[in-house]
C-alpha cells in the first residue's frame, strides 16, 4: 500500500534529497569515503555550504548585506541566540501559538519584553491585528506559521523596528521580501532538511550593537566569519540541505512552490468546508498552506476514531492532531505531491458516503 507523509516535523522531503544523501553517505564527491566520516574542514564540504549558502540567496533574492549561516541546537536556540545578539532595552513579540510562547519566555530573560499580542484567549485560532509595536524596542520577533494551531501569516509585515521572524515551518513554501526583515531563522526539519541543521539569515549591520558579552558560539559573527565551520557542523543535513535547494531551483524556484502549495492547500480546504463532517479549526483568513487543522463537526464527534483507523487504512500517515488542537493535522509541506492530499480527499469523502 501506498504510503502518504502528512507528519508535521521531521517530515517529507524531496525523493531527490533522499536518494543524493544516501549516496554520499556511502561515498562522498567521489573520494572513497563517506559523507559522515568526511573532514567538515575538505574542500569538498566546503563546497556545498558555499553553494548551499549561494542558493538561499538565489531563491530568495536575499539582498546585499545579508549572511546565511548554518547552526546546530534547532529553532529553540534561537529563542535566546536572538536576544543575546539584538536585544538591549525591550524587545517585542506576537504571540501566536506555543513556539512563539517559548520564543518570548526566554526573551524575559534578557530585560523587558512587550507582548504586542496575542491569541492564546481563542486557543492560537487566529493571527492577532490592529496592535502597536513600541517605536523603542530593539526588535518585534513574529512566527510566520504556527504548525500546531494551523495559522500563518501571509505577508510580510511592515515594522517601525527591525523584524525577527521563525519561518521554521514555511521558509521556501512563498515568496518573502528578506528586505523587510533584520533576521529570519528556522529549524530545517520541514522544508529543508532532516532534523540536526538550523539556518539563520541575518542583516550584517544589526550585529555588535549589544553591550552584553554574548558567549562564543551564540554570537552569529563566530559562524558568519568562519563560513558554518566554527566547529564541526552538522554536515549530513547541511548536505540535504543542498539537495532540497537544487530540487526547488529544478522546480522552478519559490513562486512555483508557492502556486502548488496553494493548489494543495485550497483543495483540502475546499473538502473541509464541504464535507458535513469535518469542520477547519484556524479563522479562514489565517488558515496555512503548510499545516491544515481540521476536527470532526460536533454531532459527529463520536467518529474521530474511526475516521482516523479508516484514513490510516488507506496509506495517510502523520495526520493525528496535536494534542492542542485534537481531530486531525495534514502537513503539506513542499515535498508533498498533490496526489497524497487527492488521496486524503478522496478519504475524506468515501467516509461520508458510509455515514
Amino acid at each position: 500500500m501506498k504510503k502518504y507523509n502528512f507528519n508535521a516535523g521531521p517530515s517529507i522531503l524531496p525523493k531527490e534529497t533522499v536518494e543524493n544523501t544516501i549516496k554520499a553517505i556511502e561515498n562522498f564527491a567521489g573520494s572513497g569515503i563517506g559523507l559522515m566520516e568526511a573532514s567538515h574542514r575538505s574542500k569538498d564540504f566546503e563546497a556545498v555550504v558555499d553553494e548551499a549558502v549561494a542558493l538561499f540567496k538565489e531563491l530568495l533574492h536575499i539582498p546585499d548585506g545579508y549572511s546565511v549561516v548554518f547552526l546546530g541546537g534547532g529553532a529553540s536556540l534561537q529563542f535566546c541566540m536572538v536576544p543575546f545578539n539584538l536585544f538591549e532595552k525591550k524587545a517585542a513579540y506576537l504571540n501566536t501559538g506555543t513556539w512563539a510562547s517559548k520564543a518570548l519566555k526566554e526573551a524575559k530573560l534578557f530585560g523587558e519584553v512587550v507582548e504586542v499580542a496575542s491569541s492564546k484567549e481563542a486557543n492560537y485560532t487566529y493571527i492577532p491585528k490592529n496592535y502597536t509595536v513600541p517605536a523603542d524596542a530593539d526588535y518585534f520577533h513574529i512566527t510566520t506559521n504556527n504548525t500546531i494551531f494551523g495559522t500563518e501569516l501571509h505577508i510580510d509585515i511592515d515594522s517601525p523596528v527591525t523584524l525577527v521572524a521563525d519561518m521554521s515551518s514555511d521558509i521556501f513554501s512563498r515568496p518573502v521580501d528578506v528586505s523587510k526583515y533584520g533576521l529570519i531563522y528556522g529549524g530545517a526539519q520541514k522544508n529543508l532538511a532532516p532534523a540536526g541543521v538550523t539556518f539563520v539569515i541575518v542583516k550584517d549591520e544589526l550585529l555588535g550593537k549589544t553591550t552584553r558579552p554574548i558567549p562564543t558560539m551564540l554570537d552569529y559573527r563566530t559562524h558568519i566569519k568562519e563560513n558554518s565551520l566554527f566547529n564541526t557542523p552538522p554536515v549530513v543535513p547541511i548536505y540535504a540541505a543542498l539537495q532540497t535547494l537544487k530540487w526547488l531551483k529544478a522546480l522552478g524556484g519559490v513562486d512555483a512552490m508557492y502556486k502548488l502549495n496553494r493548489e494543495k492547500a485550497d483543495l483540502l480546504y475546499a473538502e473541509i468546508d464541504r464535507n458535513k463532517l469535518f469542520k477547519g479549526t484556524a479563522a479562514v483568513e489565517d488558515r496555512s498552506l503548510m499545516n491544515i487543522c481540521f476536527v470532526m463537526n460536533e454531532e459527529y464527534s463520536s467518529l474521530e476514531s474511526e475516521f482516523y483507523q479508516f484514513a490510516v487504512s488507506r496509506g495517510m500517515v502523520g495526520i493525528k492532531g496535536h494534542r492542542s488542537v485534537g481531530g486531525f493535522r495534514a502537513s503539506t509541506y513542499n515535498a508533498l505531491p498533490k496526489e497524497a492530499v487527492v488521496a486524503l480527499v478522496e478519504a475524506m469523502q468515501e467516509f461520508e458516503k458510509n455515514h
